[in-house]
């Protein structure tokens, strides 16, 4: 009995010694010579697609040069880029079982998903407001009671929005849409009076709709959020590779261009701007990379 016993502490200990192994998703890609991204469907002009699975947008065109970068640094002739679908609500058990490599879309970078998954510095500091019709009458929190409010299955933004001080005595409806594409539907089709969500994600669903002069972002900012490339945890190689490209498209200015031409200027389908100017904490972001998470910026 000791024997077994020996012998199975013995096995633990190796599988737990293996378990404990870094993912190497440097030495993956190189061997299979193909990689995958995770993109998104409705995440503003972050990252969205204009239809027949062609994926666009700041983040979208910003993994795609990270992974460019990443294939001279593996030395690969070609690099084949699958793209995966993610959803709020699968996206970080995608990364976790390594089903997605990357994921460059609208995550926020907590402290409860930097648990589970790495993230690569703060390339977007987002702030979450509410998105209403322009003849609602809604201008702030406190026109919010005995409303439906609409935000996206699998993100924080109500919950935000009932933690607001200034939401205290505010009773309204909540309810989910499946993706940021299906909750803007909610509140286009009258069935919700607001949805409240990223800002950009708000203001580039806005700027897709038929009649963009419909709607408008009201109220005060409901919290301070730094978005970042969500990566497999425990693997400081690949890591450094995507921070290092990151760094490298904000040190010599591509990063910038690739903000102006999707939040400044004209964007598919529909050639309207989005109209975002870079907000002071994306820029202060950017001149002082970090992977900060929420939890430290100020709300």
């Amino acid at each position: 009995m000791k024997k077994q016993l020996l012998a199975l502490t013995i096995a633990a200990m190796a599988f737990g010694g293996a378990m404990a192994e870094p993912y190497d998703t440097l030495a993956k890609i190189k061997s299979k010579g193909e990689v995958t991204m995770g993109v998104r469907d409705s995440s503003g002009a972050l990252a969205y697609t204009i239809g027949d699975n062609k994926y666009v947008g700041f983040h979208t065109e910003m993994t795609r040069v990270i992974l460019a970068d990443i294939q001279k640094q593996l030395g690969l002739p070609t690099l084949k880029i699958n793209e995966q679908l993610v959803t709020s609500q699968n996206r970080v058990p995608l990364i976790q079982n390594h089903t997605v490599d990357i994921e460059c879309g609208s995550t926020t970078n907590n402290a409860t998903r930097a648990k589970d998954v790495d993230f690569a510095v703060n390339t977007y500091i987002e702030q979450v407001r509410i998105a209403v019709k322009a003849n609602s009458g809604i201008n702030s929190i406190k026109d919010l009671n005995d409303k439906t409010v609409v935000t996206t299955t699998g993100t924080t933004s109500v919950q935000l929005l009932r933690k607001n001080q200034r939401a205290s005595g505010i009773d309204f409806k909540e309810v989910m849409g499946k993706d940021h594409a299906d909750s803007f539907l909610l509140l286009e089709s009258g069935r919700a009076d607001a949805f409240v969500m990223d800002g950009q994600i708000l203001a580039g669903n806005i700027a897709k709709s038929k009649s963009p002069a419909d709607f408008k972002i009201v109220g005060e900012p409901l919290s301070t959020e730094p978005i970042a490339c969500m990566l497999p945890k425990d693997d400081p190689a690949f890591k450094k590779a995507v921070d290092d490209s990151i760094k490298r498209q904000i040190a010599d200015g591509s990063l910038a261009k690739l903000y102006d031409k999707w939040f400044m200027q004209p964007i598919p389908p529909t050639n309207t701007k989005v109209g975002l100017p870079m907000s002071d904490a994306t820029k202060a972001a950017w001149a002082s990379p970090n992977n900060k998470p929420m939890e430290e910026f100020k709300q």
